[in-house]
C-alpha cells in the first residue's frame, strides 16, 4: 500500500482555509472583519485546533479593530464549519496575524539592495588598469 505525500491534517487545514475565507467573505456581517485575507491554515495533529493566519492592509488601531472582531466571530466560524465539513471533532479556531508577506517584502529590499550595491561596484573604474599582453607574431 502507498503512502500518501503528506498527512490528514495538511488535507484538513487546506479545506479550513477555503471554507473559512469563504465565511468571512460572504456570511460575516461585521464591518470590522471586512477586507481580510486568509493566507493559510496550521492544524494541530489531533485535528482539535486551527490556527488560521490572516493579513490585512490596515495598521494599527485598524488592525486590532479587525483581529478583536474575529476574535469575536470565531465562534459563528466554528459553527459553520460544522455545517460544511464532515469530522469527529470540530476544531477550535484561533485567528492569528500572517507576517510571513511582510518579512518576504523586507527580505527582497534587502536582496534588491544588494544587487544595487554590486552593480554599482561593477560600474567604477577600476584604479589599476590591465596592461596590454603583447601577442606573439607569426
Amino acid at each position: 500500500m502507498s503512502k500518501t505525500a503528506y498527512k490528514r491534517a495538511e488535507r484538513v487545514a487546506d479545506q479550513i482555509r477555503i471554507e473559512v475565507a469563504d465565511i468571512l467573505m460572504r456570511k460575516i456581517k461585521d464591518p470590522r472583519v471586512r477586507f481580510v485575507t486568509v493566507t493559510g491554515v496550521e492544524m494541530t495533529a489531533d485535528l482539535r485546533v486551527a490556527h488560521v493566519f490572516v493579513t490585512t492592509m490596515e495598521t494599527g488601531k485598524g488592525e486590532e479593530e479587525i483581529f478583536v472582531g474575529l476574535s469575536n466571530a470565531s465562534g459563528f466560524v466554528r459553527s459553520e464549519l460544522g455545517r460544511r465539513l464532515t469530522l469527529r471533532y470540530l476544531p477550535e479556531v484561533i485567528f492569528r496575524k500572517d507576517i510571513s508577506g511582510k518579512r518576504g517584502d523586507r527580505i527582497l529590499q534587502l536582496l534588491d539592495a544588494l544587487q544595487e550595491e554590486g552593480q554599482a561596484r561593477n560600474a567604477e573604474p577600476t584604479s589599476s588598469p590591465v596592461p596590454d599582453v603583447p601577442t606573439p607574431e607569426s
